[in-house]
């Protein structure tokens, strides 16, 4: 997660040159489809997402993750640099996994472009370790500890309520015009938001276990978080492990047989290898659990959106809570 350390000077190269090119370029993307319509650049999929549903066709929005691409080791390239000094709003997350942004940022000339750091809008938790001979899962604080907070701030459906709120005041102050347009899609959407929430609220109410199991890293602090649920992970976060220890996989075997826990997710673009090791000594059924950090090639082209994913995690949730 610390591979941009020599990245900053570099990148600050590349974007001299990509800046030298811009004013010729050919590139569509590079520059805004109709002058007459903001322009917003996003970095991951659910404030893309969470955009296009606010601004509709108001505004040219971009993606930067290119769908299909695995979040962890996105690097810009010169166009999408250049895509971001033309925008007119620059909404990233912030975290590990933006560390490239700053240096970008201070590159940048355009000093009108409105810039959204996204972790700044909602309260944030640290991001735990996973101790499978201590199983502490409580919210505690570590920053004297010098841990990180975790980033996954959108996996959380309230969240994702502040953070579309947010985007409608940007959109808003940015385009005065279609505030009226802008307001009444955010509350369509914020409606469906609360009634996923209400939905996996009762869920869970009604349940008859509260703990998930993931096979998996764990980017869902904050969905747990926010129905009280216990969680049992083989790393966590955006851990770069990728080969679990004998005694991760032997405990959460242990764990999913003696609570003979129906269900054993794994995330999005993962091999689902440890699920499938748990999965054939258990008989547990294994079932993915979207972040919605991005999307796949073929789920963007059939308009995948947060909602529709997290529509798809809520009877996941129910199937392994009951």
């Amino acid at each position: 997660m610390k591979k941009f350390l020599s990245f900053a000077l570099s990148l600050l190269i590349i974007f001299i040159t990509a800046f030298s090119f811009s004013s010729c370029s050919s590139d569509k993307e590079n520059v805004k489809k109709d002058s007459s319509k903001i322009s917003v650049v996003t970095t991951i999929f659910p404030y893309y997402d969470f955009t296009r549903s606010i601004a509709g066709d108001k505004a040219d929005i971009k993606l930067l993750l290119s769908p299909g691409s695995e979040p962890h080791s996105y690097e810009p390239s010169p166009s999408d640099i250049v895509a971001i000094e033309n925008c007119d709003i620059f909404i990233y997350n912030g975290g590990e996994s933006d560390e490239w942004v700053e240096s970008v940022l201070d590159s940048i000339e355009n000093k009108n472009m409105k810039v959204m750091r996204m972790m700044d809008y909602v309260d944030l938790l640290y991001e735990q370790s996973v101790d499978h001979d201590e199983h502490n899962h409580e919210h505690e604080e570590h920053a004297e500890h010098g841990e990180e907070y975790d980033e996954h701030i959108w996996t959380s459906i309230r969240n994702a309520e502040k953070l579309t709120d947010a985007i409608y005041d940007e959109l808003s102050s940015c385009d005065f015009a279609n505030k009226e347009i802008y307001a009444k899609n955010r509350d369509t959407y914020i409606n469906k938001l609360q009634t996923l929430d209400s939905e996996i609220s009762e869920i869970v109410s009604n349940a008859k276990r509260k703990t998930v199991v993931f096979g998996d890293r764990f980017p869902f602090l904050y969905f747990v978080t926010d129905y009280s649920l216990e969680f049992e992970c083989a790393f966590p976060g955006c851990s770069s492990e990728t080969e679990p220890s004998i005694s991760t996989v032997t405990h959460m075997i242990d764990f999913t047989r003696k609570n003979q826990i129906p269900v054993v997710f794994y995330l999005e673009f993962s091999n689902g290898k440890v699920a499938k090791l748990i999965s054939e000594d258990t008989g547990a059924k294994t079932m993915r659990f979207s972040s919605c950090h991005n999307v796949t090639k073929d789920e963007f082209a059939d308009g995948a959106s947060y909602i529709s994913l997290m529509e798809q995690n809520t009877k996941a949730l129910k199937e392994a809570l009951n």
